[in-house]
């Protein structure tokens, strides 16, 4: 079925629209409860102020997108990798750190507890 120059809301529901194409549609304001989106790709796609609720993101890939003042709340993020991301700014509360590996990263500025965490790495290093 091709919809083209459709200016109204549609309401679809217990459908079956995979393998759908939507290119240079708006769908502010959309609401997606109870979807199946499995392998779904999103490419030049505006989620500004979108809200993410009881979902699965397993092994979601999020590449060369801006996400600054987003907020991450209630999840479980076991396993998540983060490579090339600028958290400049950022801050962790009330998380589970346990098992978190950090490596080959610029910390100038980082604190945990408000301890620097470069001079925390200085003392041990003096030490060591």
């Amino acid at each position: 079925m091709d919809i083209t120059d459709v200016n109204e809301p549609i309401a679809a529901s217990k459908s079956d629209l995979s393998n759908s194409t939507f290119m240079g549609v708006g769908l502010d304001k959309s609401r997606f409860e109870d979807c199946g989106l499995l392998g779904a790709a999103f490419d030049y796609v505006n989620l500004s102020d979108a809200r993410f609720g009881r979902m699965n993101l397993s092994r979601a890939v999020f590449d060369d997108g801006l996400l600054p003042g987003t907020r991450f709340n209630n999840l479980n993020m076991s396993g998540a990798l983060f490579e090339n991301v600028a958290l400049t700014g950022a801050a962790i509360r009330n998380a589970s750190l346990n098992g978190l590996h950090i490596s080959e990263c610029n910390v100038a500025g980082m604190r945990i507890d408000g301890i620097l965490v470069s001079d925390l790495l200085a003392a041990y290093r003096k030490q060591n």
